[in-house]
């Protein structure tokens, strides 16, 4: 099944959703994919430095992990196409104007959007003024 390609349908029809769960990005140096499963992660990225991985808060505190900031996962419950032109640019420059980081991780279905916990809400308040 093929993504969507049009960006103003996407934008009108992403249905953002908030997750309830907080999330935090840890590193492994000489870590693998696979390694550290335990940690249920929701995201990994190999980088020279090491492993990232993307996993909840509270599996992160059990084991005595280290981390840098809190975030929320935003789901964009809209199947877009991996090829789309513009529709990172376009939620990113949204929350841009409203003085919001992104960190976007995209899978084949849905596009994720780790926010800081504190601005989730606001967020969401912004993307939601794409369907208004």
């Amino acid at each position: 099944m093929k993504g969507e390609k049009d960006i103003k349908k996407l934008l009108a029809s992403m249905s953002p959703q908030l997750a309830e769960d907080e999330f935090v990005f840890c590193t492994f140096q000489r870590s693998q994919y696979g390694d550290h499963t335990d940690l249920a992660p929701v995201a990994a990225i190999k980088e020279s430095e090491g492993l990232t991985l993307i996993i909840p808060k509270y599996k992160a505190d059990e084991k005595g992990l280290s981390y840098a900031s809190l975030f929320k996962k935003i789901t964009l419950n809209v199947h877009s196409s991996l090829d789309v032109i513009g529709l990172t640019a376009a939620f990113s420059m949204k929350l841009t104007e409203h003085g919001i980081s992104a960190n976007v991780v995209a899978g084949y279905y849905h596009d994720h959007i780790f926010i800081q916990s504190a601005l989730a809400k606001k967020a969401m308040r912004a993307l939601s003024e794409f369907v208004q």
